[in-house]
């Protein structure tokens, strides 16, 4: 099969762990990258052995890049990807597809219209820990699901970041941070969702940035930093999710618990590839570790577009679509006009619960 060549837009602190990793798939051709930050580009191009560094419109105007993987900050993700799909490419994403639904919209729908992919991360329901629950819940190991419960709770990122600021401005926050990790896993274990209702709030205007490049600097907060609700899936399950910035001591509650009719499967954490899964059945009383199921254990980011890659040559449904991202994205708007509007908010999207993967693949193989 022929390699897919790609691009990387935005050579930040994510974009390492793509280049590593898009060398590693057999599928990816990892050809060039670009940032505004051009001697930053050009770094990460000699780190990774990336044979070209370009502008944003050299790279575009590539003939033989077909897929650009965006990686730039949320507040320009739609403009990228839209830049991108005019040009007639394919187009990955980091997390959220867009800032706003509208930008969301926008970006499916010129996709669409140009006949190109669009996918987006989080890419991490790939990861051994989610398919192990997923491979649990289709055998019926806990009987039918019926609940969830998820939680996001830590205290913000300034006291570690180096660039925090993005954190507390519009497309931030703990929901549009790490919800899309939470919300993919749920849709990925229980299938899209069709009600959410949310409250909000904020325990802080200002945040002080303790970390060494911008330390003792202020940011002001413009978004909730505490977001708390309930989902109910088309399935019937009904799921709680918190996610919080605000969590100054520390949690020891789960990263995901599903309940079943039959028991209950603890979920490692959805940030991750692998982790611990443990299930109970009724009347037990002892947890049962489960042996990982497939080989995607470790950070293995670059396994969305991998999956797009062997989409393009198959003609097969890729994984971590668009649409599964604009649902997410529209669930995560759904906790904070819910909370606005005093009200449950219907979803109007829904998507395909992605594939599971396959059973034994080579390494770094999807196909």
């Amino acid at each position: 099969m022929d390699k897919v060549k790609v691009g990387i837009i935005g050579c930040g602190k994510i974009s390492s762990i793509y280049m590593e990793n898009c060398q590693k798939f057999e599928i990816l051709d990892l050809v060039a990258c670009a940032d505004l930050d051009l001697e930053r580009a050009k770094e990460q191009a000699v780190k990774y052995n990336i044979p070209s560094v370009y502008t944003t419109e050299q790279l575009l105007n590539d003939p033989e890049i077909e897929i650009v993987i965006n990686l730039t900050i949320p507040a320009v993700h739609a403009d990228v990807c839209l830049k991108a799909i005019e040009a007639g490419k394919h187009v990955y994403v980091e997390k959220p597809l867009a800032v706003t639904r509208e930008e969301g919209r926008q970006v499916l729908s010129a996709a669409r219209e140009k006949g190109v992919l669009v996918g987006s991360a989080p890419e991490t329901f790939f990861g051994s820990g989610i398919q192990t629950v997923l491979k649990l819940i289709e055998e019926g190991v806990i009987g039918e699901p019926v609940a969830a419960t998820s939680f996001m709770m830590g205290r913000g990122h300034e006291h570690w970041h180096p660039d925090p600021e993005f954190y507390y401005a519009a497309g931030g926050g703990p929901m549009f941070d790490m919800g899309p990790y939470y919300l993919t896993a749920l849709v990925q274990l229980l299938g899209p969702i069709h009600t959410v209702s949310g409250m909000t709030g904020k325990a802080l205007e200002e945040r002080t940035i303790t970390s060494e490049k911008k330390l003792g600097n202020k940011i002001p907060v413009q978004i909730p930093t505490h977001v708390a609700g309930t989902l109910r899936f088309e399935n019937g399950a009904i799921a709680t999710l918190i996610t919080s910035f605000d969590i100054f001591g520390g949690s020891n509650l789960p990263h995901i618990e599903i309940y079943g009719t039959l028991g209950t499967i603890q979920v490692p954490d959805p940030n991750n590839f692998g982790g611990p899964v443990k299930f109970r059945l009724m009347g037990e009383n002892e947890w049962t570790e489960q042996t990982l199921s497939s080989g995607y254990d470790q950070n293995t980011r670059g396994i969305g577009p991998a999956d797009m890659a062997y989409a393009i040559r198959t003609g097969r449904k890729h994984r971590a679509s668009g649409e599964l991202a604009y649902h997410v994205l529209e669930a995560m708007w759904a906790f904070h006009d819910s909370s606005d509007a005093h009200s449950f908010y219907e979803m109007e999207s829904t998507c395909t619960r992605p594939e599971a993967l396959p059973i034994g693949l080579a390494p770094y193989t999807l196909d």
